[in-house]
């Protein structure tokens, strides 16, 4: 992958798994005696929940689903819908887990149809949350396991133009590469 040569390295796996078992131990406090339904995002999130689902020590089921803004663009568009979650929500508490927080729009999307189907509670929690002003309003994260700057990352779970999902750590692509 010469691509990564080019790459800037912003963490490595090592302090990515650091970073997730502190955030871990934040989640197994708030669910410990729950059982709630994890949700991974697809399919960015498909990573990191996989790191994520060994340090839970608690009682969950797992699902997924798929709501895009982007496709194989580096830009967001409508949200389209291509799975639901197919196990029912409503009296269910909903930890969300997603790649990233960038504006915001996908997950709080997501958040809102939960809530819509009855959940109890609706959580997220995410890989990274990108430092910018473009968040949508009135929707925060819950737990995030690290923060990057503004730039377009890519690795573990995230993608660069529908590749580089398996990049051992988070990369920022080239500056060159963007203009």
């Amino acid at each position: 992958m010469e691509f990564l040569e080019e790459a800037d390295e912003l963490y490595t796996l090592q302090e990515i798994d650091t970073a997730l078992d502190v955030m871990a131990l934040s989640i197994c406090e708030e669910y410990r005696h729950k059982n709630p339904l994890v949700i991974g995002v697809m399919n960015g999130a498909v990573v990191t929940l996989g790191h994520l689902l060994p340090k839970f020590s608690f009682l969950l089921e797992v699902d997924y689903c798929h709501a895009s803004r982007y496709g194989k663009s580096t830009s967001g568009g409508e949200i389209d819908w291509l799975a639901y979650p197919n196990k029912p929500l409503k009296n269910r508490h909903v930890l969300l887990v997603d790649d990233i927080f960038d504006e915001g729009v996908t997950l709080k999307y997501i958040a809102e149809f939960c809530h819509t189907q009855g959940a109890s509670s609706v959580k997220t929690a995410v890989l990274l949350d990108k430092k910018h002003q473009r968040k949508v309003e009135h929707f925060i994260v819950d737990y995030a396991a690290l923060s990057v700057e503004d730039r377009y990352v890519f690795g573990f779970g995230l993608d660069y133009k529908g590749h580089y999902r398996n990049a051992p750590g988070v990369y920022a692509v080239p500056e060159t590469l963007l203009s």
